[in-house]
């Protein structure tokens, strides 16, 4: 391509996050020339990305949008950048979310340059990983995004944000170094880190199960899977609204890809081998965590182990193997970035007035806030799965994958959905309903609505229509599959094949 669409997407935010320190942020004046020039330098990477959308071809699933140069050229390490149906749609939602992260911190004021600027970089850093090609330059990307999360909850969190700042950095960075060290090791052996050179190489099956490991360990931490999700809550707890929609919007998906990217079509022998644990370890988490979530006081924490419920789904549907398996896991990553996102910030709007998030001093706010409490139960009826909602197909077809997988263990899945509407509902009991709130409230505004409305509409659309997600996706998911049904590998290096195949 004449023109590198990838890497813009990646420095306009972080030349974008380098502008904010010449602007003044004293003065009501100078302090919303940072927030519009944020919000303007996001729309132009989400119209970027639209852009790329535009022009790519569904049909195929090669890589596209390429960009390549050696970086490091004694080891073989390039910038090497692009895009396939694994990776577009990651993208896009990271660059649709992202103006409306800054718009939810209109009104911060303290070191107002810097929060944005870190929200920036953050986006730069995202958009890098689900676009990187190269092994090492993804695992650059991949742990640099936790140090702009760290400062945002560390310094703009609440009573424990240092706790929970550095419970996320300790957790995510232990994980990475085992995968660091598959890295070098894939290095070393292979004589390339580059990943489209890399899924045609045939590891031996002991070679394959440490490395999966490896991988597997610091993308299940980043997920969360059970037992890895302590992190999770503490950090959404403590960290500001805009924090949060991040984090389980965007963050918790690059563990997702990962396993979509590296670990199922890299390694398959291995993944066949953990196939059963791994199922079990998400059966877990979906149930374990949705019960929790029952007997959560914190409206923020009861939807933090909603989350954790909800990306179990995402492990259980890649580690079915089959077709509706992956595709309702991918989009299961998708719906969940949409739905966790609008629930956290539907509690930011209803901390900003209250300043609480305790369930026994909220009670009967939808007859002070109507629009509030409209919002606020599309989105818990979405992430109940309610058919019509984006909610419901991922869980749906995941449920289905695994269904051909086992039934058992597709029936163990289903009843996460039944614990899950007994916490949503309750949720929206307990919030939205009941006596009338004695205190003055105000309802959505403005800002507040232009930020809930294009998220519920998209809830909305592609419940009905998923079309456009499912014919993005499906030839790169097509593609992991191969190798599964055994057929030949696209190129062979130095393994000979087993005998037989």
């Amino acid at each position: 391509m004449s023109i590198p669409w990838l890497s813009s997407l990646i420095f306009i935010p972080l030349g974008g996050a380098s502008g904010l320190f010449l602007l003044k942020d004293k003065g009501e004046h100078s302090l919303q020339l940072v927030r519009w020039v944020s919000l303007a330098i996001t729309l132009v990477v989400f119209c970027i990305s639209l852009v790329i959308y535009q022009g790519f071809d569904t049909t195929h699933p090669h890589f596209q949008y390429t960009e390549q140069f050696l970086w490091v050229s004694s080891l073989g390490i390039s910038y090497h950048l692009g895009v396939d149906g694994l990776s577009l749609p990651l993208v896009m939602l990271s660059s649709f979310l992202m103006p409306f992260v800054i718009l939810i911190n209109w009104t911060q004021k303290q070191n107002l340059r810097v929060y944005m600027a870190s929200f920036l970089t953050l986006e730069a850093f995202i958009l890098a990983a689900f676009c990187s090609l190269d092994l090492f330059l993804f695992y650059i990307f991949f742990e640099s995004t936790l140090i702009p999360m760290f400062f945002i909850i560390g310094i703009w969190g609440g009573e424990n944000r240092i706790y929970a700042a550095f419970k996320l950095f300790l957790y995510t960075f232990f994980g990475s170094v085992f995968m660091l060290a598959a890295i070098i090791y894939i290095q070393h052996v292979a004589g390339t880190s580059s990943i489209p050179s890399l899924l045609g190489y045939l590891f031996s099956p002991q070679a394959q199960t440490w490395l999966w490991m490896g991988f597997f360990l610091a993308f299940s931490i980043k997920l969360p899977l059970w037992p890895f999700h302590t992190w999770l809550p503490n950090a959404h707890v403590e960290a500001p609204t805009g924090g949060s929609v991040v984090l389980a919007g965007l963050l918790l998906k690059l563990g997702g890809y990962g396993m979509f990217r590296l670990c199922a079509p890299l390694f398959p022998d291995a993944t066949l081998y953990f196939q059963p644990f791994v199922c079990f370890l998400s059966i877990v988490a979906l149930i374990y965590s949705a019960f929790v979530a029952l007997v959560q006081e914190d409206i923020k924490k009861l939807v933090a182990y909603s989350s954790v419920s909800h990306m179990a789904f995402v492990t259980l549907g890649l580690f079915s193997l089959k077709i509706y398996g992956l595709q309702g896991a991918y989009f299961q990553m998708i719906s969940h970035g949409l739905i966790s996102s609008a629930l956290f910030l539907c509690v930011g709007m209803i901390y900003e007035r209250l300043h609480t998030r305790q369930m026994k001093d909220l009670g009967g706010l939808a007859s002070a806030m109507p629009f509030g409490a409209f919002f606020f139960m599309v989105f818990t009826l979405a992430s109940l799965g309610l058919p019509g909602t984006i909610g419901f197909l991922g869980e749906f077809f995941v449920l289905l994958g695994t269904f051909f997988y086992s039934p058992f263990v597709a029936f163990l899945a289903a009843t996460g959905m039944v614990w899950a509407a007994a916490y949503g509902l309750w949720l929206y009991k307990k919030v939205m309903l009941g006596a009338c709130f004695a205190k003055p409230l105000q309802d959505l505004n403005a800002r507040e609505k232009t930020i809930l409305f294009p998220l519920c509409a998209c809830v909305i659309f592609f419940g009905f229509y998923p079309q456009p997600l499912f014919s993005a996706t499906q030839k790169a998911l097509e593609k992991i599959l191969v190798v599964y049904e055994k057929k030949p590998p696209l190129v062979s290096h130095h393994i000979p094949k087993k005998n037989g195949q």
